[in-house]
């Protein structure tokens, strides 16, 4: 994103003088002849190309301005972005979002209406038989780990929280199988209170477009919060997430096809061809259906099939 060699002086050549063969040349001729190879070596200098001057280093208020451009341009793309867990209450929704590790949200959002009809509350799921409800969320995979965690986390808010789900995020990661990501997702889509949410595809993402170089999901939040104010943090979280699952894909990002590729320093990562790239578009981008059996008034997709469905 090579250098011409510097044009070398012409060797002088011997002027005819008239003289025999093995006589010195005429001074006057020396002297023409070093003033030509003078004259070449000016003339060199100045047709020799320049090196390339290197790009200066993005400025950390450079960067923020580029990233709130950024998240003010997806807004623009996905106006009904969403969490993609279906829930009817902050109870489902956490039991969803612990389920949704390792898995799909699509997959989780197929498996939690039979889980839902037999444990609505967690007092409910507290008493559930694990082998039972092992049978009920084996398709979201680690079924025994998540069961173990679905009634650990039933027994304490039973026991500690009077049956509800606390509001504070303090209390939230009190909770088994319950982190901080999971805990964001409640508290900022059950009780309005803002959070970043470091799930797989906004870490890289954030990553991708050089808002931070952290890898640890805590220390990404962190960096995060000081680019954006608090009240972007819950819808950015829904915006960069939608991106990554949509456009900008993991190993082959639909470059051609993104609105935001003139503001994105990672551009010619994926497929840059227009045509090609929108042949990588996923779910309401590419005409398919979303994740959620349940979605949101607005979301322009078509709903996700029930489990088993064709």
């Amino acid at each position: 994103m090579g250098e011409q060699g510097a044009i070398r002086p012409e060797r002088a050549t011997k002027r005819h003088t008239g003289e025999s063969v093995g006589k010195p040349a005429k001074q006057p001729a020396v002297k023409a002849t070093a003033a030509a190879a003078k004259a070449t070596a000016k003339s060199s200098a100045k047709t020799k190309p320049t090196t390339k001057p290197t790009t200066k280093p993005e400025s950390r208020l450079a960067m923020v301005r580029r990233a709130r451009k950024i998240n003010r341009e997806l807004a623009e793309l996905y106006p009904y972005a969403h969490p993609e867990l279906d829930f009817r209450n902050p109870f489902e929704l956490l039991v969803a979002t612990v389920l949704s590790a390792q898995t799909t949200d699509l997959r989780v959002n197929q498996t939690t209406p039979a889980l839902f009809a037999a444990y609505p509350t967690p007092e409910d799921m507290a008493a559930a038989v694990p082998e039972e409800m092992e049978e009920l969320i084996r398709p979201t995979g680690f079924f025994r780990a998540k069961t173990k965690s679905l009634i650990g986390l039933s027994v304490a808010l039973r026991d500690n929280f009077g049956g509800e789900v606390p509001g504070r995020l303090a209390d939230l990661v009190t909770l088994p199988g319950v982190g901080r990501k999971t805990a964001n997702v409640v508290l900022g889509n059950a009780f309005g209170v803002p959070g970043i949410t470091v799930d797989t595809h906004f870490g890289r993402l954030v990553r991708r477009w050089k808002w931070t170089e952290q890898e640890d999901p805590e220390k990404v939040e962190a960096e995060i919060a000081t680019i954006f104010p608090k009240s972007e943090w819950t819808m950015l979280s829904h915006r960069v997430v939608f991106h990554g699952r949509r456009i900008c894909h993991a190993r082959k990002p639909a470059c051609g096809a993104c609105p935001i590729a003139p503001l994105c320093p990672a551009y010619g990562e994926g497929e840059t061809d227009p045509e090609k790239a929108r042949k990588l578009l996923k779910y309401e981008m590419g005409g398919q259906p979303g994740q959620r059996l349940s979605p949101p008034a607005d979301y322009p997709g078509k709903p996700a099939p029930a489990l088993g469905a064709g």
